[in-house]
């Protein structure tokens, strides 16, 4: 066991000189005095999962929804005496919900998004943006992100067309970082001051994954870049601990542009705890245990604090912080415990819950979910044969035929009229849910029968953008 990692049920100081916590509960400590006890509690990629319910299948889904989440929330709150929630991006698109409150609904200045709707009534201090919130443009995000009462922050999104050569006088999309000061009870009950930083990051390859909604209005820095150099003017600003709320993953192979590189912003001098995501895992966790320097035994990215929660709200991830007060009056991580913890287990291969729903969550969002629910259901079409994917990665595969086929009709007929009418068309597609890291049952499976909105978004899940580029013969040999 390291120095910086401890057992949460001993919670003791890691450093020597350190006075030991008296351990009231496993899970919630009372520090001495001069030192807290700080609980961080993060959801990620929830893409609009509210409800536990699978639009898609049209039935209920022990393994996912926010309003599941928030029973561990509640749960973790309620045993620290200091306790924070952030968010860390993939909100408002990733699901039929999403997709009925953009393209069905409608959205108007002033509306409270869904998902804003619930995260309102669980007291989030902060949030980032993930790469899914540029898929219905800038204004709907814009529209969206106001219904929120709390910030969002973000430092390498950038209004214009072009990057200067200080990342200090970029013009950013939102506020690059937030320092709010807290106050804290200390292991005596006496009440402390603390400045908390939160910076945000999103991978810049939405510039190519949402380039008809971005370019020629913003431009993205490299993520460390930005981080580099926002995070010391954050530090001179008096912040006392900086956490980074990025919406990437976990990559070893470090380069730039990367989009998975939080391992490399927990390497930043200045940034104390990592809250991660973007790739659909959970960390600590055993998917990660071969890269260098992100430890999965301590929960650990570059020996600082870090955590990813899964998605859809399967998980919430945890890290809890002893602090400790110098006598310069700056507040450092003495020892921490970091984990995601799941709304669900799998026992003799099934899923059992183990939080149940909360109602106050769903209750603002009730009339958008039954809406949406009669809007997935509401047949386009029929099919004569099953379409599926549970063959996708070794077989010719019903599900992505139909939209190739689909596309290549499209695209015909947006070239009648052109001068490329005459071309041959050649369609690429491939298969969005054939199990993988996502489990055992995300498969796509329409039944023999009527085709509904919820089939169509099955077998497509992402609101992208089709397109068409002229090649020729020896560049697609």
């Amino acid at each position: 066991m390291s120095d910086s990692q401890i057992s949460r049920r001993t919670f003791l100081a890691g450093t020597a000189g350190a006075s030991a916590l008296i351990v009231m509960h496993p899970f919630a400590a009372i520090a001495a005095p001069a030192q807290a006890h700080l609980r961080l509690m993060e959801t990620t990629d929830i893409h609009v999962a509210i409800y536990p319910y699978d639009y898609y299948g049209d039935k209920p889904d022990d393994t996912l929804g926010l309003a599941r989440t928030a029973a561990l929330i509640k749960k973790f709150r309620a045993e620290a005496t200091n306790a924070i929630l952030i968010d860390n991006g993939d909100l408002i698109q990733g699901n039929p919900l999403g997709d009925y409150v953009f393209y069905e609904k409608g959205f108007k200045a002033g509306d409270i998004h869904p998902m804003m709707a619930a995260m309102n009534t669980l007291g989030y201090e902060v949030s980032t943006l993930g790469n899914h919130e540029f898929n219905y443009g800038l204004d709907f995000l814009t529209k969206s992100l106001a219904g929120a009462n709390f910030p969002f922050v973000n430092a390498n999104i950038i209004m214009g067309t072009t990057l200067g050569a200080d990342p200090l006088k970029d013009k950013t999309l939102l506020p690059p970082y937030k320092i709010v000061e807290k106050t804290i009870t200390d292991g005596a009950g006496q009440p402390q001051k603390i400045k908390i930083g939160f910076i945000g990051f999103v991978p810049p390859q939405i510039m190519v994954w949402d380039s008809a909604n971005l370019v020629g209005k913003v431009m993205t820095r490299d993520i460390v870049q930005a981080a580099k150099a926002w995070i010391p003017q954050m530090k001179e600003e008096g912040a006392d601990l900086i956490v980074a709320l990025s919406h990437s993953g976990i990559d070893g192979d470090q380069q730039d542009g990367m989009e998975n590189a939080s391992l490399f912003v927990a390497d930043i001098p200045g940034v104390d705890v990592v809250f991660t995501g973007h790739q659909h895992l959970v960390f600590p966790g055993p998917d990660f245990k071969n890269i260098k320097g992100a430890d999965v035994a301590n929960g650990t990215l570059m020996g600082k604090p870090a955590v990813m929660g899964g998605f859809w709200g399967s998980h919430m991830g945890l890290i809890d912080l002893l602090l400790e007060r110098g006598e310069d009056g700056k507040w450092k991580i003495l020892s921490h415990t970091a984990e995601a913890r799941p709304i669900y287990e799998r026992k003799d291969k099934k899923i059992v819950p183990t939080v149940a729903d909360v109602a106050e969550v769903e209750a603002p969002v009730k009339a958008d979910h039954e809406a949406t629910l009669a809007y997935v259901r509401r047949p386009v079409g029929e099919t004569a044969a099953p379409l599926h994917s549970y063959f996708a990665l070794v077989a010719d595969d019903p599900s992505v035929q139909i939209v190739s086929i689909a596309q290549t009709w499209y695209i015909e007929q947006m070239m009648k009229g052109t001068q490329w009418e005459k071309l041959p068309i050649l369609s690429a597609a491939a298969p969005f849910k054939a199990g993988g890291p996502s489990g055992p049952n995300y498969y796509t499976d329409v039944p023999v029968g009527p085709v509904a909105i919820k089939n169509v978004s099955d077998l497509y899940l992402y609101p992208n953008t089709i397109r068409a580029v002229q090649v020729s013969g020896a560049q697609v040999k």
